[in-house]
């Protein structure tokens, strides 16, 4: 690297992908620097993957001990304390990215506080300071989306990091207008802490890229625990009275509208990439009218001493695909033969049950010319999963047909997310479905459920009818 500089790597955001970056450079002896205008750890860790999980297991411990009589465990009346939720919540996010702040400190990464934007390819103000790298990395994230006739108070009209926040007392209504991950983790939350809850999607079906059969799962599971889903449905505008939010809603199928009156609405209709305020012209870096800065399998931008890592650089906007690439940035940096280069990024939605999936869905394989075949395993005839009491749901494997090569794996179910390593393994070690079945599983576990799909895809299953 040029000694002139004042850093041989700046990364500009602190986020899952942009500490990754710095913390991976800094290990490889780079002098290296990671400014940020908020708290350290991103969207992610403070308002984002971390806070929802926690409110998804206060709420799915909620909805377990409704269902403990079952077995001969009884409570007495149930009593939420708002408060104490919040705060429990609150210091699980304070003590993650407090442990960012010492990984920084641990690794010698210069921590910069402070709005950065660019002043020339090598340049950055941070604050009222300026800084100087040999190579930039660009870690913005993303935001929540705006809906035109949904204006965001943060109070009773909510964007994800609203929601986070349960009021006191919880809303005995609630819309969510947008059938994507966040749409049902959040109604998941809500409905298991008392609200009546509704999701609307614009499009004909909810958890776009999600198998279609799992997703059919999903949802039937979801209208179990109560939650109203309308798909093809749109929400026009909203108008606060004193008996709630008035929301006009259309059917874009059919063009008739109604009027529902809702105590909160979270608006989730995707999020957009962070780019106002950073100058990227400055730099030369291309900018794509969505705001998005492209990057190549290196995360090169258009100018080649500069990356963009995470929800920056384009979909899909998860915390994990942004880990892996600031780690691939900072490998091209430190001169290794690094390249985003993974068969599949996997997909998760943390309700109870999960709807997790990795590689390509079975309509996915036959667009791009496979014959496949499937099999299925349901969780009805697992024995772990009965010792759960969680039976919905099954386990989906989809293959090439002629050589028996895993494509994709798609799992509705307790615990899909933790059963979803493997199966990410196995697609990137080009497995077959006959060597996950000959993979020995511990029993009795969840994971069987995995072992079994793959003997179905052969008709071998033993716990089920093999038709």
């Amino acid at each position: 690297m040029t000694k002139s500089y004042d850093f041989d790597v700046l990364v500009i955001g602190a986020g899952p992908g942009g500490y990754h970056a710095a913390i991976r450079a800094a290990q490889l002896g780079l002098k290296t620097a990671c400014a940020e205008r908020d708290a350290v750890g991103g969207v992610c860790l403070n308002v984002g993957c971390i806070p929802t999980k926690a409110l998804l297991h206060a709420g799915e411990t909620i909805a377990e001990a409704k269902h403990a009589a079952d077995f001969g465990l009884t409570f007495g009346e149930q009593k939420l304390d708002i408060a104490k939720l919040n705060g429990w919540k609150d210091g699980i996010v304070k003590k993650l990215t407090g442990g960012v702040s010492s990984l920084f400190k641990a690794n010698k990464v210069t921590h910069l506080v402070g709005e950065a934007s660019f002043v020339d390819p090598h340049t950055v103000k941070v604050g009222d300071k300026t800084y100087t790298a040999g190579s930039i990395i660009i870690a913005t994230g993303s935001e929540p989306a705006k809906l035109a006739g949904l204006e965001v108070d943060q109070d009773k009209i909510v964007d994800s990091t609203g929601a986070l926040m349960v009021p006191d007392p919880v809303p005995a209504r609630m819309l969510a207008v947008g059938g994507g991950v966040i749409g049902f983790e959040f109604a998941q939350v809500y409905t298991n802490m008392g609200s009546k809850v509704k999701v609307i999607e614009f499009l004909p079906t909810i958890i776009p890229g999600a198998d279609a059969d799992a997703v059919k799962a999903f949802q039937k599971a979801m209208e179990k625990q109560g939650i109203v889903v309308a798909t093809q449905t749109k929400a026009n505008k909203a108008e606060k009275k004193a008996d709630g939010v008035h929301v006009e809603l259309e059917n874009v199928k059919t063009g008739e509208k109604t009027t529902e009156v809702f105590d909160r609405v979270l608006v989730a209709v995707g999020r957009r990439p962070r780019t106002d305020g950073l100058n990227a012209q400055a730099a030369g870096v291309e900018v794509t009218e969505r705001g998005f800065i492209p990057a190549d399998k290196q995360q090169r931008t258009n100018v080649p001493h500069i990356y963009s890592i995470g929800d920056v650089a384009g979909n899909p906007m998860l915390a994990h695909k942004a880990m892996k690439e600031g780690l691939v940035a900072a490998e091209v940096i430190a001169g290794k033969p690094a390249e985003q280069d993974a068969v599949a990024i996997p997909g998760v939605v943390y309700t109870s049950p999960e709807l997790a999936w990795v590689g390509l869905t079975e309509e996915e394989a036959k667009k791009l010319g496979y014959e496949v075949k499937t099999g299925n395993f349901p969780f009805s005839a697992s024995g772990r999963a009965m010792t759960l009491q969680q039976t919905d749901g099954f386990v989906k494997m989809v293959v090439e047909k002629d050589t028996d090569l895993l494509l994709g794996v798609h799992i509705v179910g307790p615990h899909a997310s933790d059963m979803l390593g493997e199966a990410g393994l196995a697609l990137e070690m080009a497995a077959t479905a006959t060597d996950i079945a000959l993979t020995i599983h511990a029993h009795p576990t969840l994971g069987e459920a995995v072992l079994e799909a793959a003997e179905a895809v052969h008709k071998q299953a033993i716990h089920i009818m093999n038709r």
